[in-house]
């Protein structure tokens, strides 16, 4: 068998099913287009989801990919076992074929067993192969099928072993497509094999050592639906399979297992896809030293004679190297797709992933940022396969260091936490709550309670883990995904001509859907889903709202259906929402007329919104790239990354740009058909966050390049019909994502008429001084109330501070002694904490020698309290205990040093019986 680089073995896969009439389809994104039932993309098959589910058509059907996939999150999530065991991974590559309805087992069987053992491909020892089917069970018969078709590729009857549905049958949800499905294993060797309770390797044969026979392809037999099964209540009981009319194939092959075997290793990490990433995070941790002019890509590319050196299989053999190597390419990839640090959803996923990195980082001794130079040697590694890296790298690696510096920060509140805790009764949930939140390690948590004689709790801790793990699972069900109704998947794409006009004649109804059921006729009335051969309305997609309006009678005389609202529920299918002022049904012919004028605000809101991305990119950086927006006739809505808010001196630049371009009323080109690998290579067109593309595609081009990206929504012919264009907020939706609104045309002009109104009642509010504008009048008027506000605020502080401090004396007299110590109470409302705190010292220098304890009632119904110790007395009474006994009293807490301490409370009907009972407290306290 050959030796061959990672590189080398993804391509010679993708250009074998080339060669079998495959089309090569680039990897989607790790961030799911359209799904909201992932996390993250976990499998090759994902962008295909809608092509099996039947939601979806494409001018080829048969494809092959290396997908990049994460599983880190959710259902499917490796994290805590990366590093520690030869094959787990964050971040992998998933080879695959797939067949839509084309060819099926016999073929795909071919296919593969060719491709792995022949010479001329992989060459794979056939002595060393063993391949797995379907045993049956659950209604569903033994892969006979299968079996057949591997032995006539050339296995022998004895290396075919069976198992049962937990290994062998694939399904994509509770209810979809699901089949059978056939595993290849490869031997790794005695020298691969698992250690027994005696400590010596045992010679077991395939099926019974997971570590030495590791498989290497899984092929899907996609061949049955399976559908729910309800009663009468609608409540599932069970489940039925039907065979699919159209069988289809679905395989998966990981990359970095393929590269093990072909390189003679036993672990992933020793293949070339890691071993410079792992020799580069030694050089950043300060375990090796870097050869000077050696980028990553160069380290350690070829096998070295007899082994590795001893040097370098240390290294090899080091988890927090093998942690640190994983995370820099997960991490880099997730980035590069768009997800940013979070606390919540895909972006909490990421930020655990980087902070487990940093932690490894440091447990190797490096405290200071390191992780974000890892960023370019995934870059070097990897742009050949991923070319997208050379220009998002520097972005990449600049989100890193920000995530490690505030780590950083966050880790040393954290170790101020856990002292305090310490202190205290420290239970497992407490101990999960530092983990998960500021990233301390269990290991250093639980030698710091040992150090401290404390015992650590850590079955509470896994339960308060395992609740968590609950919690993510149940955060991210998702939407459930089902196949198309069979109404609509066999239907013919509709033909959309509303790019170029607002009517359509004599549409025929294909199809009539009431209640998710296709219906023959439908009556006046009803509330229906139609589908036409050819109409002009828009269907939901993009970011853009689809069309309203009506269907006519093929003569044009009477209204069949007012139309609310149109959806794409497969692919090219449209579905006109529609209420229906007539009867109708199937192989009727209607006219369709679109709102003009609502289809005429959309369209400049979404041109709108292309000359926003651009201007956005010009001002800020083209770090600047889409991640989400919405345009319907009202208004428009971007969301962004970027990493500050955006200054009012750049919106306004922003806006500026806009308007000119507006004003120019500069052509805007649409391009149809165009190949997508043209579009983005020669004409630079943009593709958009989470959008899904062909293989043919539209490109709107505005302003002689000013703009130019892959767009299927309707857009205006000039950017002068835009009209003014107007922002109006900018803000932020998560990390690293901002968000702008803004309208266009008739909404500007509202808007402005509604300002103008406002403009002339503060003008006879606030008039503009001369020579200045009527908004420096009103910051005038504003600022001179406010100073206004502030001296008589500041007046009635100091007549409820005299008044308070005229009674100290009082408050002296009614001193009690307890046990020989002098106390003294006091409520005195409404007094900032600052105030009290002065009164609390006035009243010690007058005691001499004793203890104070004052409350205050304060805004929304709260309560204050401040106890003083004089310093003679502080080993005998705490004014923080003190503090916080009374506040129990008032539904509150609190503490502090000896001396002077602060508590608050919730209960103000309290506070008189808490003062009251406060020498009670200090005859406690005093024993």
């Amino acid at each position: 068998m050959q030796y061959r680089t990672g590189n080398d073995i993804r391509e010679l896969f993708l250009r074998f099913f080339e060669s079998k009439g495959h089309r090569r389809v680039h990897s989607s994104s790790l961030v799911p287009a359209n799904d909201p039932t992932l996390l993250f993309t976990n499998a090759g098959m994902n962008q295909f989801k809608d092509l099996f589910l039947g939601a979806e058509r494409r001018e080829y059907a048969r494809a092959t990919t290396s997908q990049k996939c994460v599983r880190a999150g959710g259902k499917h999530n490796d994290l805590e076992n990366v590093g520690f065991t030869r094959r787990h991974h964050t971040f992998f590559e998933m080879l695959g074929n797939f067949s839509f309805g084309d060819y099926f087992k016999r073929d795909a069987i071919a296919f593969a067993w060719e491709l792995i053992t022949s010479p001329e491909w992989f060459g794979i020892p056939k002595d060393r192969l063993y391949v797995t089917i379907f045993e049956g069970g659950d209604g569903v018969p033994r892969d006979d099928e299968a079996e057949g078709y591997w032995i006539e590729a050339g296995v022998p009857k004895e290396r075919i072993k069976e198992y049962g549905a937990k290994d062998n049958f694939w399904q994509m949800g509770e209810t979809g497509p699901c089949g059978p499905c056939s595993e290849i294993f490869y031997d790794l060797g005695m020298d691969a094999a698992e250690v027994g309770p005696d400590g010596e390797k045992k010679d077991l044969p395939f099926g019974e050592d997971d570590a030495r026979y590791v498989e290497i392809w899984n092929l899907v037999f996609m061949q049955f639906d399976r559908s729910a099964v309800t009663d009468a209540a609608g409540k599932t009981t069970g489940y039925k399979l039907a065979p699919l009319p159209k069988p289809s194939i679905d395989t998966g092959m990981g990359l970095e297992r393929v590269a093990a075997v072909m390189q003679g290793k036993i672990s992933n990490f020793e293949t070339d896809l890691f071993t410079p990433l792992i020799r580069r995070a030694a050089e950043l941790v300060g375990l090796a030293s870097r050869q000077d002019g050696e980028s990553a890509s160069q380290q350690v590319s070829e096998p070295a004679q007899g082994g590795a050196s001893p040097d370098l299989e240390t290294l090899l053999g080091n988890a927090s190297l093998r942690i640190i190597a994983d995370h820099a390419r997960a991490a880099t990839f997730l980035i590069n797709d768009g997800v940013l640090p979070a606390n919540e959803g895909r972006g909490y996923v990421l930020r655990k992933i980087l902070r487990r990195g940093i932690r490894h980082g440091r447990l190797l001794g490096q405290e200071k940022p390191f992780l974000f130079e890892m960023v370019f040697a995934v870059r070097d590694l990897m742009q050949g396969a991923y070319p997208e890296l050379i220009d998002s790298a520097s972005r990449v690696a600049k989100v890193i260091e920000a995530e490690e510096k505030q780590f950083d920060r966050v880790l040393k509140i954290g170790l101020t936490r856990l002292d305090e805790e310490l202190k205290s009764q420290f239970t497992g949930e407490k101990a999960f709550h530092l983990y998960e939140t500021f990233g301390l390690p269990l290991d250093f948590m639980v030698d710091a309670a040992r150090d401290a004689g404390v015992k650590f709790d850590e079955a509470g801790f896994e339960a308060a883990r395992a609740e968590e793990q609950a919690r993510a699972r149940a955060s991210w069900k998702g939407g459930s995904q089902k196949t198309a109704s069979p109404a609509y998947r066999d239907l013919p794409k509709t033909a959309f001509e509303g790019y170029k006009q607002l009517n359509s004649t004599h549409g025929e109804v294909l199809a009539i859907v009431k209640d998710g059921q296709g219906v023959p006729a439908a009556a006046a009335g009803d509330q229906v889903e139609i589908v036409l051969d050819h109409t002009s309305f828009y269907g939901d997609s993009g970011g853009q709202v689809g069309d309203t309006g009506w269907f006519t009678t093929a003569d044009g005389n009477a209204t069949v259906a007012e139309i609310q609202g149109c959806v794409l529920p497969v692919q090219g299918v449209r579905a006109h929402k529609a209420l229906l002022k007539q009867p109708l049904a199937v192989g009727d012919h209607v006219n369709t007329i679109v709102d003009g004028d609502r289809r005429n605000a959309i369209r400049r809101n979404h041109t709108g919104t292309h000359l926003l991305h651009a201007a956005l990119r010009q001002i800020l950086g083209t770090h600047v790239k889409q991640a989400g927006s919405s345009v319907d006739p009202t208004r428009l809505r971007f969301d962004f990354s970027h990493f500050a808010q955006v200054a009012d001196e750049e919106l306004q630049e922003i806006e500026d740009i806009v308007n000119r371009e507006v004003l120019a009323n500069a052509r805007v080109e649409t391009l149809e058909d165009v190949p997508i690998d043209v579009a983005v290579s020669e004409y630079h067109a943009m593709a958009l966050f989470g959008e899904k593309y062909g293989d043919k595609v539209r490109v709107v081009k505005l302003s002689d390049g000013f703009s130019t990206e892959l767009c299927g929504g309707t857009h205006t012919a000039a950017t002068g019909e835009i009209g003014l264009f107007k922002l109006t907020s900018e803000g932020a939706v998560s990390s690293g994502v901002r968000r702008i609104e803004a309208i266009s045309g008739l909404g500007s002009l509202d808007t402005f008429r509604r300002d103008f109104e406002l403009a002339q009642v503060i003008s006879q509010l606030a008039p503009a001084p001369a020579g200045g504008s009527l908004s420096e009048g009103l910051r005038a008027k504003l600022a001179a109330q406010e100073d206004e506000l502030k001296r008589l605020k500041r007046e009635l502080e100091e007549m409820r501070m005299k008044s308070a401090a005229g009674s100290l004396d009082e408050a002296l007299s009614h001193a009690v002694e307890v046990k020989g110590i002098r106390l003294v109470t006091l409520r005195t409302d409404s007094l900032e904490r600052g105030q009290l705190r002065t009164l609390v010292d006035n009243l010690k220098q007058k005691l001499g020698e004793g203890v104070v304890v004052l409350a205050s009632a304060q805004p929304e119904g709260k309560v204050a309290l401040i106890a003083g110790v004089t310093p003679g007395l502080a080993k005998r009474i705490q004014a923080g205990k003190l503090v916080g006994a009374v506040a129990k009293l008032v539904g509150g807490s609190g503490g502090g040093k000896p001396e002077i301490a602060e508590a608050g409370g919730k209960d103000q009907a309290q506070i008189d019986a808490a003062l009251h009972a406060t020498p009670e407290l200090v005859g406690q306290l005093l024993g």
